[in-house]
């Protein structure tokens, strides 16, 4: 692939419509490429709200489909579990009073632990990475937040969420300035609840894991 046709494939990197070969290549064309990275950040935005539109558009459904014997029983066991994390979430934050009332206005509040919902912070030794995450429960997953504090770029990174059941998903990417320490925020989104997360990692996009931020 030719220096230019590489710096066109920007658009298509950033929206995941390369295939494996040609992403390859373009990762590699990114590592020594300021310009790309810049463009591929910018991209960011429109990548993540095309992901939400294709998240909230329902897929065609045959005029003629019957909802199965089962449909309601699941329905009534999805929208309990909603309700049983409404409540706990209301729990926490009534705890989280109870001690502001208690120790006075000099205490300092930490996140309630099992709070899927509180920011959670890490540090890797061996990276050197530093990482904070705070997810939004939304109808259709969870918005994150993400802080991240990474001196040795450049590199494009990711940062992934992992189920409990194993299931992985892309939240957000970003390339991480040259040799440049000072904190960077970026959102993104994920079709897992916060609830349903058990950890985040920041990676690189060859796979290294960078820092593991467990969701509880």
């Amino acid at each position: 692939m030719r220096s230019l046709e590489r710096h066109r494939d920007v658009g298509a990197y950033a929206l995941g419509v390369l295939d494996e070969a040609d992403a390859f290549r373009f990762e590699d064309h990114l590592m020594e490429c300021p310009r790309c990275a810049a463009q591929v950040t910018e991209f960011g935005p429109t990548t993540r709200q095309l992901m939400l539109y294709r998240r909230a558009t329902p897929r065609p459904v045959h005029p003629l489909a019957a909802p199965g014997p089962r449909l309601l029983d699941r329905l009534l066991s999805e929208v309990a579990s909603r309700h049983r994390a409404g409540r706990r979430r209301l729990l926490y934050a009534v705890a989280a009073a109870v001690v502001l009332a208690v120790a006075g206005p000099g205490a300092a509040l930490l996140a309630v632990q099992g709070d899927p919902t509180a920011p959670i912070t890490a540090t890797d030794e061996r990276s050197g990475v530093w990482a904070q995450v705070t997810a939004e429960d939304e109808a259709w997953g969870s918005e994150v937040e993400l802080r991240v504090k990474d001196g040795a770029g450049p590199r494009p990174c990711r940062l992934i969420a992992v189920g409990h059941d194993g299931t992985e998903q892309t939240v957000t990417s970003w390339s991480v300035p040259r040799r440049d320490a000072r904190p960077n925020t970026m959102r993104g989104g994920a079709a897992l609840h916060p609830e349903e997360i058990a950890r985040y990692e920041v990676r690189t996009t060859d796979g290294e894991r960078l820092v593991t931020l467990p969701a509880g």
